[in-house]
This record gives structure tokens, sequence and C-alpha cells, in this order.
């Protein structure tokens, strides 16, 4: 498989495994096609020969796209499609820079776009002239407007209820349930999973506990996020506040260092919530100052989104295989078939059955030198 990559911002090139067999996620037995959003009738094309795919991802604010996503990615469509071509861009946040992205794969000819949207709603654009020219669109992790062939993300919604439901717990074992107030700092407003992972967040905290203070936080920014917990410090107080909900891991981090500026020592944390199983996350919660993240396994995600784009391109039938496939609603209420993952909540006690078990990380990997004292470690080196 030959890989191009135009405009992209960052070309490290990453190690690939041999995928696994049970990637077979879609049959030849039929050769009709049916997508929701293109208006050209799409073309049509053979595994044999090859086509041209492109991949675009969002940021680089979250270490998961760069380490997991565009690899796993690149390592699955070589397995399905060996003669494939790959042509790869990371728009670094940048709304525009990544329509400019997609014009240019476009104006270079690839048969099925794989598009992991930096705003949804501006993504429309890039979805209609895709649809425009024949070109099917995938939409990877966040489900863009415009009217898109085929969306696979988590269960965005149950990763909320999972987070919360996590807090909620700690703050049941530490007996501070109802001694204070709560902090929710969320997602991206340009997002449309941050507003599921806060709908359902809201949905677990309501009548259980109170929220004293609640941010979005544009572009998922660390900074934003220290800024913003800063000023819940100043405005509640810190003996009032017994618990921090952190749409991810990222902001956590930000969120950790205001609490510890504020004086609170590193053993007297509340418990703070993540996401995205950040190695810097599963770090912290090693030590103590985070006490969970959602592990999203990236990899069936990404296998899933390149047998998606291989059956836009060949007019196969997609099977669900181990996965179901369901249909969800876009922002105009049509239909799109998708594929919603599970989300597992990772704490200390389960580090090893989840991200560990899984080849996400490896030991040596997570307890480094400024780690291996810490309990995790001891027993696990």
């Amino acid at each position: 498989m030959s890989t191009r990559r135009p405009q992209s911002r960052r070309s490290t090139v990453f190690g690939i495994a041999a995928a696994s067999a049970a990637l077979a996620l879609f049959t030849s037995a039929c050769g009709s096609l049916t997508t929701s959003g293109s208006d050209e009738e799409v073309e049509t094309h053979s595994i044999e020969e090859g086509f041209h795919v492109g991949l675009l991802l969002p940021e680089l604010q979250t270490a998961r796209y760069e380490a997991f996503d565009r690899p796993y990615f690149e390592e699955a469509l070589e397995n399905l499609c060996p003669n494939c071509e790959l042509s790869y861009a990371n728009a670094d946040q940048d709304v525009d820079e990544q329509q400019t992205q997609a014009q240019a794969m476009l104006t270079d000819g690839v048969d099925v776009l794989v598009l992991g949207a930096v705003d949804s709603e501006a993504a429309a654009g890039t979805v209609n002239e895709a649809s425009s020219q024949g070109v099917p669109v995938v939409a990877y992790d966040r489900l863009a407007q415009g009217g898109v062939d085929m969306y696979v993300s988590f269960d965005n919604f149950r990763v909320g209820q999972v987070q919360a439901e996590a807090l909620l717990g700690a703050l049941e074992q530490e007996g501070t349930a109802g001694d204070g107030q709560i902090v929710m700092i969320n997602g991206s407003p340009t997002d449309p999973n941050a507003g599921d992972f806060k709908a359902g967040a809201h949905e677990i905290f309501e009548g259980q506990v109170e929220i004293g203070q609640e941010f979005d936080t544009p572009d998922w920014s660390p900074d934003e996020a220290n800024s913003q917990m800063e000023g819940a410090i100043t405005s509640l107080g810190l003996d009032e506040i017994i618990g921090v909900y952190s749409a991810n891991d990222g902001m956590a981090a930000g969120i950790i260092s205001a609490l510890r500026s504020a004086g609170v020592p590193a053993d007297e944390l509340p418990p703070v919530t993540g996401q995205d199983a950040e190695l810097h996350g599963i770090q912290r919660i090693v030590s103590g100052e985070q006490y969970m993240t959602v592990y999203k396994a990236i990899r069936p995600e990404a296998q899933v989104a390149a047998a998606m784009a291989v059956s836009l391109a060949t007019g196969e039938d997609l099977e669900a295989g181990e996965h179901t496939l369901t249909e969800v609603e876009d922002a105009d209420g049509e239909p799109v078939s998708a594929v919603l993952l599970d989300p597992v909540a990772v704490t200390e006690e389960n580090i090893g059955d989840t991200v560990v078990s899984d080849g996400f990380y490896t030991i040596e990997e997570i307890c480094t030198e400024d780690y291996a004292d810490f309990e995790f470690c001891q027993e696990a080196l």
C-alpha cells in the first residue's frame, strides 16, 4: 500500500504490527452499495487493483490521534487492501486547515474520505463537496454534518455515564458524597462528542451531587481547563470541592495542576476523572493524582473505519462482525449506518486488565523512574 501525506503537519513514521485475522468485517457476496450522503453515483473499485483513501484527523492536542488512530488505520487498510494508496493529514485543531487538506485530497482524486472533523458543523462543507464528486465519507470518532455515509465511534453518551458513575463511586468510597460540590469541566463546544459526554454525565449526576461550577472548554485546552479550575477554586473555595469531572486526560492535567498550585497535597486531591487513557493519565492514576480515565479501544475503531472505507469504495456490504451495526441520526435527522463501541472505566485496580493486556502500553512504559515506587508498579515489576 502506497502512502501520501499532503499538507500533513507531522510525518513521524510508526512501526505497524500485523493486523488480526478478525479484522475482516465485510463480505464480497454483494456488489450493491447504498450510501446516505453521496449526490453522485459512487464508482466502485476492486481490492485487487486498489484505490485511493484519504484520512483526515482533527488535532494534535490529544496524543491518541498520532500515536494510535493513524498507525492502526494504516495497519488495517494495509491488511484489507494492500494495493490501496493512503493520503493522510492532521489539521492541528484548525478548521480552515482541515478544509484545505480535504480539498487537496479531493483534487488529488481520493475515492473515499475518512474524516475526523475538527468542527462537525463546519465539516458539512467538506462532506457536501465530497458528495458532489461522488466520494463517500466515513465519519471517524465525531459525527460530521452534511450527510456522511457511515460513522464509527464510541457510545459517547455512555462515556459520560461511565465517568460520572466512577466519580460518584469514588465520593461514596471516600465518604464525601453530600459534603460539598463538584466542578464539571467539559470538552470543546464544537465537538459533538463533548455534548454527548456532558449529557451522559448529567443524567447520572442529577439528584446525586451538586454541581458548583461548570465550564465548556474551547479546543479541549489543558491551559484553559487550568484557568477554569483556578476560577472554580476562587469561587467555591477548596474545602467545598469534593470532586472534579474532567472530560479528558489532557484537561485533567491542567485541573490537577491548578489544585496543586492552590496548595492541595498530592495525597489529598479530590477524585478527578479523565478520558482517552493517555499515558500520562495512566501514570497519574498510578500516582494517585487522577482517579480514573476512560479507555476506548482505538484499534477496533480504526479497523472498523478501514473496513467501512473499503466497503464504500468497493460496493461490498459491510458486516460488523462482533460489533453491532446500528443507525444514528445526524444533525438533520437523517439516518446514518454506524458502529458504536463500548467504553471502559480504568482505575488503578484494572490497569493491568485493560491497557496493559490489550498492548496499549507496557508496564515499562507506565512504570518509569518517577512512578516505579508506587504500589501498582511495585507489584507489576
